[in-house]
């Protein structure tokens, strides 16, 4: 039986730690991302959006807002590439780029309630 070796223990969780963590530059993307999140009003504007797709008057009303301050979220989240558009006629609707996002929407939301 192999005998057990403390320092080979930490080693091996370093491994397993250094294994597991994103490149530089996937942890500055995360970053970003998560400051795009961290905002009320664009949290506000993807629950709205989490619903299904919207066009920027309905946004608007939906999360009671300025069309103009709206209008400037929606960018920081498309540019962030959390939300996606596409023209219909004269419009152009707004959804959430991908399930991840609905599923991080959903889990924050559910852990509102733990302590």
């Amino acid at each position: 039986m192999e005998e057990y070796c403390e320092e080979c223990e930490h080693e091996r969780r370093i491994k397993t730690a250094l294994a597991a963590m994103p490149s530089a530059d996937g942890i500055e993307e995360m970053c970003a991302r998560f400051k795009a999140l961290g905002e009320p009003s664009r949290l506000k504007i993807l629950f709205a959006l989490s619903a299904g797709e919207l066009c920027v008057e309905h946004i608007v009303q939906a999360v009671e807002g300025r069309q103009s301050a709206v209008s400037h979220q929606l960018k920081i989240l498309k540019d962030n590439k959390i939300l996606k558009s596409r023209r219909k006629g004269q419009k152009v609707l707004y959804s959430v780029a991908d399930d991840h996002v609905k599923v991080i929407l959903q889990t924050a939301k559910e852990h509102l309630g733990c302590e």
